[in-house]
């Protein structure tokens, strides 16, 4: 699975592992319709490993933690789990850590899929994945969301109590006073070993929700253009439809100084369900995929208003292999993107010519390759556009088919 993909579950029971070259812990959240948990008792993990619908289990060490939803179980009012992991060892963060979640199904144990988060670095906690219930039936999503500040910030942003520091004691020999918002000493401990038994403080940062991404967040077309900001995603659906027609992907870019020509290179990358590379639609293979992709063609100066390349895609004729679509731009002669102006990429009806998308990429860097935005095919057919906006060093598209696999 990528970010932001689902499929649904054909059976009641599932179980999600996440496993990871370091020892993880482990939790699952029960949200309602607005995010949050009822109670603290939503909060299921090492200490208190059962709710309603949910439990938790110790891999002990030789094994993975993990998360068993039995939907049927599920309370009225729940319309979510998440599934989250942090590294066990204290002020770990998944820098040169890559975990992995498998969901399967818990009573014959089958795969049902695999979710590997891309990109993570000073994250200390991760909500891996959802089992969410959407029009009557379940389904599971890859989500891959970072938190600086650990298990216990991400209870916080779903309504679990966090504890506060108790208040320094007026002489070394007296206990520390508890301020007035501690919560009553039944709530589980968040840091699942090393919290003392007794109620005991959480960290001073795990206080305050995180702030999410930048340009985090989903939506759609129904109310016309949209113009994407790094890392956030559009639906393209309107009206509830999915848009199955041709789009066009417009890539242009400008000199950053006068009468100076730059040659940049546009191309999409195609990619299969386990980021596999398919192929590649550039300058030097204009169509691919059986013609459901087509380039229009280099363009050697990026002169002129309007897009410099053109990138056509058919997105019902988009044959099964291909899940997901990254859209990047090299410098074959080498010049870096600080010296380029106004970079950017649009999705265009080809039937209306009408812009749907467009993305801005507002700083540059001294590099020779970006990736822009890619398009990822859900279970349910429909396509979602999300803008990237990631530097790489590299001339050509070859360069980017790893960098833009781990970008899925």
């Amino acid at each position: 699975m990528t970010p932001g993909s689902n499929i649904p579950l054909a059976v009641q029971r599932v179980t999600v592992d996440v496993t990871a070259p370091v020892r993880l812990d482990v939790s699952g959240l029960l949200l309602t319709a607005d995010g949050k948990v009822r109670s603290d008792d939503d909060f299921i993990f090492y200490n208190q490993p059962s709710g309603p619908g949910v439990t938790y289990t110790s891999g002990g060490g030789s094994a993975p933690d993990s998360i068993t939803v039995d939907t049927a179980a599920v309370p009225p009012g729940i319309e979510k789990i998440v599934v989250t992991a942090s590294p066990d060892a204290e002020g770990q963060s998944f820098q040169g850590v890559e975990p992995t979640a498998t969901i399967r199904g818990a009573d014959d144990g089958s795969v049902l899929a695999t979710f590997t988060p891309p990109q993570l670095g000073a994250e200390t906690a991760l909500v891996v994945m959802e089992v969410y219930l959407r029009n009557g039936a379940w389904k599971a999503r890859a989500v891959g969301q970072g938190y600086a500040n650990g298990l216990a910030g991400i209870a916080t942003d779903f309504g679990v109590s966090v504890e506060e520091p108790a208040a320094p004691a007026a002489a070394p020999q007296a206990p520390p006073a508890p301020p007035a918002a501690m919560p009553a000493p039944t709530t589980p401990p968040l840091d699942p070993r090393t919290a003392p038994p007794a109620p005991a403080a959480a960290p001073a940062a795990a206080a305050a929700a995180p702030a999410p991404a930048p340009g985090s967040g989903k939506i759609n077309l129904d109310k016309g253009r949209v113009s994407l900001q790094k890392n956030q995603t559009v639906s393209l659906v309107k009206g509830g439809k999915p848009l199955l027609s041709q789009v066009k992907m417009g890539l242009g870019w400008e000199p950053a100084y006068r009468g100076k020509d730059i040659d940049l290179d546009a191309s999409v990358i195609a990619y299969g369900p386990q980021r596999n590379h398919v192929d590649s639609c550039y300058f030097g293979k204009l169509s691919i995929v059986g013609g459901a992709i087509k380039h229009s063609g280099d363009n050697l100066t990026g002169e002129g208003g309007g897009d410099d390349e053109v990138i056509v895609v058919d997105l019902g004729r988009i044959p099964q292999e291909v899940t997901g679509l990254v859209f990047t731009v090299n410098s074959f002669t080498g010049q870096k993107f600080t010296e380029v102006a106004k970079a950017y990429c649009r999705l265009i009806d080809a039937a209306s010519g009408e812009e749907l998308v467009r993305f801005d990429l507002t700083n540059a860097e001294a590099q020779t390759g970006v990736m822009m935005a890619k398009l990822i095919k859900q279970f349910s057919g429909e396509w979602e556009m999300t803008a990237i906006g990631e530097f790489v060093k590299s001339r050509t598209v070859r360069g980017m088919v790893k960098p833009a696999a781990k970008s899925l």
